[in-house]
């Protein structure tokens, strides 16, 4: 009986820090549909600057409160420079990319790319190997989000958008190793997700300078940006950051995959968008991917393999 509990009590422990990636995602997948009811003028790149302007701001401002940023550790210079730059990079490659591909080919290229980059640098730069399942709830999770996202859309196969949607994906990678990695070094969660987005935001100040920001002038304009600064970047990254500090970097960049279902959901539910029956089966492989890697890795192997679980 003791031991009945004591392995509940570890698959929850293993449960609930994946449960927080899941629910980084979720609130990753409401930036479109506040994109959509943003004012007549909200240029997909301006809406990007803002948001990492204000949620960096934010991370960095709760890293400064909770006195992270001076705590003992090490701060890996490489490691550090690598993530401010994977969140900035993510930010011009995506929207550059989606206005030469259209936004349903360019978000799969991005989606789907990313766990693959992630598991290639995880591997290289610390030695990381997939969990057990990964492969087939990758597979199941990715092909899922192309059926959700691509029938009935108008795609345009760019070559060049679809390397720069390439080099998004690339960029998440980036950025979620290196803040793995800081902090395996010793440092907070929210000490990372701060000097990563602040330091990101620093980047991107040229890029939003250069925007029309007349759209911020207006009501909606101003709760649009701080909904996608505050909740859709600065709550999500705290959510993912506590996250990743206990799940494999690979695991974690599979589970971002609830985004383009939580975005599907909205659209439907919202914005009166209409799912197709392809777009209704990858839901559900999409949904199965997700579940299949929340749970434990020997859970999953079993049921990768058809074998029953145990109690």
């Amino acid at each position: 009986m003791v031991q009945k509990q004591q392995v509940g009590q570890a698959r929850e422990q293993r449960l609930l820090p994946r449960l927080f990636v899941l629910a980084a995602a979720v609130l990753w997948g409401t930036t479109g549909t506040a994109q959509a009811l943003a004012p007549d003028g909200a240029e997909p790149a301006s809406v990007g600057g803002v948001r990492i302007l204000i949620g960096g701001a934010a991370l960095l401002a709760l890293a400064l409160v909770q006195g992270g940023l001076g705590r003992p550790g090490r701060w890996v210079r490489f490691a550090t420079v690598l993530a401010a730059a994977g969140v900035a990079a993510y930010q011009v490659c995506f929207f550059s990319g989606v206005a030469r591909t259209g936004v349903a080919l360019g978000t799969i290229v991005t989606i789907g790319s990313a766990p693959a980059f992630t598991g290639l640098l995880g591997r290289l730069l610390r030695r990381e190997r997939p969990e057990p399942g990964w492969g087939m709830a990758t597979a199941l999770a990715v092909a899922g989000a192309a059926l959700l996202v691509l029938p009935g859309q108008e795609v345009g196969v760019d070559p060049l958008g679809v390397l720069l949607n390439l080099g998004a994906g690339a960029a998440y990678a980036a950025f979620a190793v290196a803040s793995k990695a800081l902090m395996d070094a010793g440092r907070p969660a929210a000490a990372v997700m701060g000097l990563a987005f602040g330091g990101g935001a620093l980047l991107l100040l040229p890029v939003v300078a250069m925007s029309n920001l007349s759209w911020l002038a207006q009501p909606r304009g101003l709760a649009v940006a701080f909904h996608l600064g505050l909740v859709a970047t600065a709550l999500a990254y705290v959510l993912f950051g506590r996250g990743l500090q206990e799940t494999p970097v690979t695991t974690a960049a599979t589970l971002s995959l609830a985004e383009p279902l939580t975005a599907a959901s909205l659209g439907l539910l919202l914005l009166g968008e209409r799912v197709t029956a392809l777009g209704l089966a990858g839901a559900g492989l999409l949904f199965a991917g997700l579940v299949l890697l929340a749970c434990p890795p020997g859970m999953r192997l079993r049921l990768s393999r058809g074998q029953p679980t145990d109690g």
